[in-house]
């Protein structure tokens, strides 16, 4: 009699095939054959490591697929060393231990039987006994078991604590052989080294191995993370009060008694004391020596004289104007002959300023002197934008400085970039971090220009670095304002400019406008406006593809307006399931052929980067893949790698960062009145080409408007630049 589905059941047997596995997440589809049954079944389940022939005891249910059959979906999934001779067979033929394979298996079984294991660990010199077994093959196996034996005992270990596979996985490509020796000594340092292991899950797994709440370690680890977190919310430091408080909540402990783990991790430089403008300040130290190398690298830049050919501005800006039959205007003419006349320039201002007008003439005149231009931007959207403006290539800086993960960098001070001239534009997005880099990479004769908007909303990563350099006022600096002519036909350009200065832009429908606002007030109403906008409205009226050139903008992740809500919403509106589309599930997302994507970390093997946007054009199953497009290229992504994707048809807005989209439709609610502020709000506005729609409460609206305040980021360069004496 068949089991009966959805009720959750016993499976004991043998594992007959590995069909997928992948070591990140622990995945896997194993062909099994169960105790006491004629023919072998399905089970998918989840075990960090998975050989053909071992025993498997698995709790679960019976489930029946509409393409691949009955199947066992396995919750919990056991697997041990076969005691079966057929097992053993199966289990050294898998290619698991180096130096045997199905051949040699059979030839171990039928000289040792069960002993075979005991043989190969203890008694190896035996195994020249069988034929075709020499020294070298022999020390081969031997040194391959030792090694799977380790593997082993760490998931072991790692699970009898409570680490799932995914976890284990990821500690034990981390750390080897020495995993159990690290958790051990400090598992706190799983939170700083492991992805997606934060303090309380190391805080969780150190008091399984018996750390105590109140253990100097423990308060030391918490208050290291606590400035990391302080890090991941953009600071470079916190002041001293503030630490402690962070820490104590944090370590539900008292502030007393963080100040001499605070003191040892000062001595050990593990952290550092800086005073601030009279403010005590503790910084990580990579963060503190970020901001002083971009302090000192500019200041010894700005106090040098350019190096380009003898140049007559006047002249050569008069010659631009002939040859794009486009003459500039005073201000823009200023900004030229200040890119000509130092070493190092930033460049600022909002949409219609004229900006890429500058660029492009200063561009067109050094290039005629034969001077080398590299031209770079932050994310890959911003760099192909960089590049459509002006006509040269661009790179993203990751690329440009040859990133090779881990924190290691192809070009650095040892060995620097080569040019005259490097341009560096959407400068908002720079944290301090890569600022750094890029600026050590920098030959000693280069010249600098530094393009962005600083009423943006500042890097996702730690610092302020656009803005801290203007407020310094120790950087040459054209600060742009004038709106020209075709863009002050836009309302999409005098509407932010209107947002950046505090004031509510003009609402009233217009007919030919390319900006409007739809007064919804409730978050289902707002939603329900949206999907309408986006199916139906939109590319009805201004032919627009609902999933190539309209972009939905959310101030954050959560609630009902949220991303992760709005693109269930708009998946199952724009792109719905038919026995047509295969999808797949991983990571609490669901996927499907024809899905809007967005890579969300840098993957520099595959060769896309945080922000880039493609489309799912297959999923296949033999072996199971995901295959998407991101311009011109396909990129494949097994299950284990979908983490690093999400569904795009909605983004926050600080993803949205450096990139343009046709037709922007952003949801205002009072729901996300904790992150609603100025620069949110301008930042998305100025993401549209031409057309943007905002949909709900007037109240949410003028709350982002008025609200200024979380623009303030704790950072010490405006301060080290402001004080800093040119060498």
């Amino acid at each position: 009699m068949k089991p009966r589905a959805n009720i959750s059941t016993q499976l004991r047997g043998i594992v007959e095939r590995v069909v997928f596995h992948t070591e990140d997440t622990g995945y896997c589809i194993l062909k099994v054959q169960p105790e006491g049954a004629r023919e072998g079944v399905s089970l998918i389940g989840k075990a960090p490591r998975v050989v053909a022939g071992e025993q498997f005891e698995a709790q679960g249910k019976w489930e029946q697929n509409s393409e691949f059959g009955r199947q066992f979906k396995a919750e919990t999934l056991k697997l041990s060393r076969p005691d079966s001779l057929l097992g053993i067979e199966r289990y050294l033929g898998s290619g698991l231990i180096d130096g045997i394979g199905p051949k040699y298996a059979k030839r171990m079984i039928e000289k040792f039987g069960k002993e075979v294991f005991d043989i190969i660990e203890n008694y190896s010199v035996r195994l020249q006994e069988v034929e075709g077994v020499g020294s070298k093959r022999r020390r081969e196996i031997r040194e391959s078991w030792m090694k799977q034996k380790t593997v082993h005992n760490i998931m072991l270990f790692l699970h009898d604590h409570g680490i799932s596979t995914s976890r284990a996985q990821r500690i034990f490509k981390t750390y080897g052989e020495e995993a159990l020796e690290v958790l051990r000594k400090n598992p706190y340092r799983l939170a700083a080294d492991i992805r997606g292991i934060g303090f309380k899950t190391a805080d969780e797994i150190a008091s399984q191995m018996g750390v105590a709440r109140d253990s100097p370690e423990r308060l030391r680890a918490g208050l290291l993370f606590a400035l990391e977190s302080a890090a991941g919310a953009g600071h470079c430091c916190l002041p001293l009060p503030e630490l402690l408080k962070q820490g104590a909540e944090l370590l539900a402990a008292q502030s007393e008694a963080l100040i001499p783990q605070l003191e040892q991790l000062v001595s050990s430089r593990e952290l550092e004391r800086h005073s601030i403008e009279g403010v005590e300040m503790i910084y990580l130290p990579h963060l503190r020596a970020a901001e002083q190398i971009i302090c000192q690298r500019l200041i010894e830049m700005v106090g040098r004289p350019v190096e380009y050919p003898e140049i007559d501005g006047e002249r050569a800006i008069q010659w631009a104007a002939e040859k794009t039959r486009k003459s500039l205007a005073p201000s823009q003419q200023q900004a030229v002959l200040q890119g000509l006349r130092n070493r190092v320039l930033i460049i600022t201002g909002g949409p219609g300023v004229g900006k890429t007008t500058i660029l492009n003439t200063l561009l067109m005149i050094l290039k005629a002197k034969e001077i080398k231009i590299t031209l770079a931007a932050p994310t890959g959207r911003a760099a192909k934008r960089m590049t459509e403006s002006t006509g040269m290539e661009a790179m993203t800086l990751h690329r440009l400085l040859e990133y090779q993960g881990d924190g290691q960098w192809g070009k650095n001070q040892a060995k620097r970039l080569k040019g005259d001239l490097f341009v560096v534009d959407e400068a908002s997005m720079i944290d301090a971090p890569l600022m750094s880099h890029f600026l050590a990479a920098l030959p000693q004769e280069a010249h600098l220009l530094i393009v962005g908007d600083a009423d943006q909303l500042p890097s996702v990563g730690p610092g302020m670095v656009l803005a801290d350099l203007i407020a310094s006022g120790r950087i040459p600096c054209v600060h742009l304002t004038e709106i020209f002519r075709q863009a002050a036909d836009s309302r999409i350009v005098t509407s932010a400019h209107e947002v950046n200065r505090g004031h509510i832009p003009d609402l009233k429908p217009h007919p030919r406008s390319d900006f409007f606002f739809i007064e919804q007030t409730s978050p289902e109403e707002i939603r329900d406006t949206i999907i309408g906008l986006v199916r139906d409205r939109l590319p009805m009226k201004y032919r627009f593809d609902p999933l190539r050139d309209i972009q939905v903008l959310t101030p954050m992740n959560r609630h009902q307006l949220g991303t992760r809500l709005l693109n269930q919403d708009l998946q199952a509106a724009i792109n719905p399931p038919n026995e047509l589309k295969f999808e797949i599930e991983r990571f609490g997302v669901r996927f499907r052929v024809g899905d809007k994507i967005i890579q969300t970390r840098n993957n520099y093997d595959k060769e896309v980067f945080n922000g880039d946007i493609g489309h799912i054009v297959s999923i296949e199953t033999e072996p199971m893949k995901v295959v998407v497009r991101f311009d011109s290229r396909l990129v494949d992504y097994e299950p284990g790698d979908l983490d690093e994707l999400q569904l795009a048809y909605a983004l926050t807005i600080h993803k949205s960062q450096g990139s343009e989209f046709p037709c922007v439709v952003i949801p205002l609610s009072t729901q996300h009145f904790v992150l609603l502020e100025r620069s949110l709000l301008y930042t998305a506005i100025t993401r549209a080409k031409r057309l943007v729609v905002l949909v709900g409460d007037p109240k949410a609206l003028a709350l982002a408007v008025r609200k200024q305040e979380n623009r303030r980021r704790f950072t010490g360069l405006e301060s080290l630049v402001a004080s800093e004496s040119s060498t």
